[in-house]
């Protein structure tokens, strides 16, 4: 049995994700909604486990695939759990998620729009609807960017000026056109803070700027002077996102 959802005041919400930029982007989408107050970040089901005894929250945006006990066993041993939306990179678990009676089910990379409509699908059930987020007034253009972690300082990288990613095991390279630079981080990681569009997964250990691809077959890109493989898992989707959903002659 879910806990009632509180009255006048915004919903705590923790968020337990075992990757640190997918923590970052929820963060973030919380701190966007005046409804919802950010009670705490877990980097496992074990740590938010603890957290959920010592402070009772509203509503728990969860990963399932986690170290040691995944999320979605984690639902089912709380007694008394709060409202949930898993969030994953992992489709086939929806129909479990819809059987523990989750709110709603958040493919990665999360968009902040179907953050909001997951949100406001639990106050459909709940309360009236969520009211639109207050946004300051726009701000002089600023080309997007994103902060990685290299050399103990957070390096600022204009997302223009990536032309691909590279993952070395525990850590990826971001290649631009004047550097290079290295982060501790997975590529999944890396691929959550893209804008879906913009960039797109080409193999299991490559991720590139889709305006910076200069030529590519049905299995390399090129990039500069540079060819990327394309993974045999990624090949269809790496054709429709550059071919702009036609299809390339074989040969």
């Amino acid at each position: 049995m879910h806990r009632n959802l509180p009255e006048g005041r915004p919903l705590r919400c923790l968020v337990v994700d075992d990757e640190p930029p997918a923590r970052s982007i929820l963060e973030r989408y919380i701190a966007d909604l005046p409804a919802l107050e950010l009670a705490g970040s877990c980097a496992h089901a074990l740590e938010a486990l603890q957290a959920l005894q010592q402070t009772p929250v509203d509503l728990l945006f969860l990963d399932i695939h986690m170290p040691q006990l995944k999320g979605n066993e984690l639902l089912k041993i709380l007694k008394a759990p709060p409202r949930v939306i898993f969030t994953t990179a992992h489709p086939e678990y929806a129909l479990e998620g819809y059987e523990l009676d989750v709110v709603d089910y958040l493919l990665k990379p999360i968009r902040f729009d179907r953050f909001v409509k997951a949100v406001n699908k639990l106050y459909m059930m709940e309360r009236a609807p969520l009211p639109e987020p207050a946004r300051p007034p726009a701000p002089a253009r600023q080309e997007p960017f994103i902060y990685l972690r290299a050399d103990r300082r957070m390096v600022k990288v204009l997302l223009q000026d990536i032309l691909y990613v590279e993952s070395m095991k525990d850590y990826v390279k971001v290649f631009t056109a004047s550097e290079i630079i290295i982060t501790k981080q997975s590529i999944s990681g890396m691929e959550a803070m893209l804008p879906e569009g913009a960039f797109v997964r080409v193999h299991r250990s490559f991720i590139v700027s889709v305006n910076k691809v200069r030529t590519f077959t049905h299995e390399l890109i090129g990039i500069g002077n540079t060819e990327i493989p394309i993974g045999k898992l990624y090949r269809q989707s790496v054709l429709r996102a550059l071919s702009g959903g036609g299809t390339l002659a074989e040969g």
